[in-house]
């Protein structure tokens, strides 16, 4: 119960997150549509974002949070926070460092992150400036991502996981400027949105600040050295760094073929955006919460309660994972309607979107399969099998994206990522089953079937109701296209949670009490 409660707690905090992720998407798609203005912002939102991942969510995050879990758990509180200080020295100390370079050189820079731009100065220019407004984001977030670590393994995830809500409240209040102060679509609109992103990342890092000192868990600004478990954190994170940089070039290189064509990289932007609700709300949630249990059940030799851990937590992502993925293929036209298509977003541009959307759609399970099978590598401190698995994954993602691109343009790309996902999911559950580290149970071999039997009915049922809802997702009053979109939904939700109620694969009512019980 105490793992589905954390997965309840965390989850519901992403879910609120990712909800004002969407009101703030509709703003911009309303304020600045998919032309020069938010192609600039996006690269300019991104760059940072794509150090962030690097240095805070990704090699960093994964390295020092078994690690801290296992100071708390067998040296104490005292310990843990001399390393956790420790840490934050050092990884304060490379931020600058990288924040310095890369606002001097930033031109040459965007020429790699962007050289489609290069064709129009304008836009080009715009991209250097926005960048340079919001690239010390990357330090406020890298921040807040270690603050996060140290109150999950301290069992304290609500703050962490809510953190992130203020960011998107503080999107949309300067949306909402650009739009009745008539800035739409202008210059103006990307400086706001990009000062916004400053904001928002120093009132994220307050919270987790706060909330970790509350804790008992609070970090002192110390002097740089290189102790010994500085060495060790830098030793396990360097082949997550080449692992999160894999990652990342993934994405430069996606970014840098879209350029080449216009609107793309938003196209592609506003598709991830929604994906990325189900992956954020299930797949982080897991991770969140498995990787400091899974080190603390290793530490103490748990074998049983470490395949426990797995088992429940890749029954629970595939429950409500796979469902996800097949809603989003078969009614992604709608959805875009719904969230996207008022103001400068065109109907062109909610087919294009659309289109992106099956293509990521149908890699949603294996990133957040990538999620779940993860954190039994980096709880065991083994941050090399994952690296070489995401160079395999670049690999493929570079030579289908160089490959389809021609011929299917953006939505090329998208299936270049679904299918580098697969392989990379596959990679790392083999070798987990392989070592004895991943040992599904009776009840996985027999819901997992289930799971899928129960979406493809849902399937059928919310794309006979989309078909039916067409002329209400056609027209142009924002309530009815979101009030079919709700009853839609809806429906699907009550065919499937009826079905895997009646299978036995989940218990809504513990999901409920769950729910009802976190603080």
């Amino acid at each position: 119960m105490s793992l589905l409660k954390n997965f309840v707690t965390v989850g519901g905090a992403t879910a609120s997150s990712r909800v004002l992720g969407f009101v703030r998407d509709s703003f911009m798609a309303a304020a600045v549509g998919t032309g020069p203005v938010a192609d600039a912002f996006l690269v300019a939102f991104r760059f940072p974002n794509l150090f962030r991942r690097l240095f805070a969510e990704g090699a960093f995050s994964s390295a020092f949070i078994p690690l801290f879990a296992k100071t708390l758990e067998g040296e104490g509180a005292a310990e843990a926070r001399r390393f956790g200080s420790e840490a934050l020295a050092a990884l304060l100390a490379v931020l600058i460092a990288v924040t310095v370079v890369a606002e001097i050189a930033m031109v040459p820079l965007m020429y790699v992150m962007a050289p489609g731009f290069a064709a129009d100065p304008e836009k080009f220019d715009l991209s250097v400036l926005l960048t340079r407004i919001a690239f010390p984001y990357l330090t406020l977030i890298s921040l807040t991502a270690l603050y996060s670590g140290v109150l999950n393994a301290g069992g304290r995830f609500a703050a962490a996981a809510s953190a992130p809500a203020l960011l998107n409240i503080v999107f949309v209040g300067a949306l909402a400027w650009v739009i009745l102060d008539g800035h739409s679509n202008t210059a103006t609109a990307g400086i706001a949105l990009s000062w916004a992103t400053l904001v928002g990342g120093l009132l994220q890092l307050a919270v987790v600040v706060v909330a970790s000192r509350r804790a008992g868990l609070g970090l002192r600004l110390v002097r740089p050295r290189i102790t010994p478990g500085v060495k060790r954190l830098a030793a396990l994170a360097l082949p997550g760094v080449v692992s999160g940089g894999v990652t990342q070039i993934n994405i430069v290189i996606g970014t840098i073929i879209a350029s080449l064509a216009p609107g793309a990289v938003s196209y592609l932007y506003y598709a991830d955006r929604i994906y990325q609700l189900p992956l954020g709300i299930v797949g982080a949630t897991i991770a969140v919460v498995m990787l400091p249990d899974l080190a603390r059940q290793i530490r103490a030799g748990r074998d049983d309660l470490v395949h426990h851990t797995q088992n429940r937590s890749l029954e629970f992502a595939m429950a409500l994972t796979v469902p996800a993925a097949i809603a989003l293929v078969v009614i992604a036209t709608p959805v875009v309607q719904v969230l996207y298509q008022r103001g400068a977003f065109t109907a062109a541009d909610t087919r294009e979107t659309a289109a992106a959307l099956i293509a990521f759609s149908v890699g949603l399970p294996s990133f957040v399969l990538i999620k779940v099978f993860s954190p039994a590598f980096y709880a065991r401190e083994d941050t090399k099998t994952p690296m070489w698995f995401a160079a395999v994954g670049m690999v493929v993602n570079v030579v289908l994206s160089l490959a389809l691109f021609p011929f299917l343009a953006h939505v090329g790309i998208a299936i270049a990522t679904s299918v580098a996902g697969w392989a990379n999911a596959i990679l790392l559950g083999a070798t987990l089953w392989r070592r004895g580290q991943l040992v599904p149970d009776r009840a996985v071999t027999r819901n997992l079937p289930l799971v899928v039997a129960a979406s493809a009915v849902m399937g059928a049922v919310v794309f006979g109701g989309g078909l039916l809802a067409e002329p209400w997702f056609a027209d142009g009053r924002v309530l009815w296209r979101a009030g079919a979109m709700a009853v839609l939904c809806g429906a699907g939700l009550l065919v499937y949670a009826v079905l895997v109620q009646l299978a036995g694969v989940m218990d809504f009512r513990r999901v409920v009490k769950a729910a009802l019980r976190r603080r």
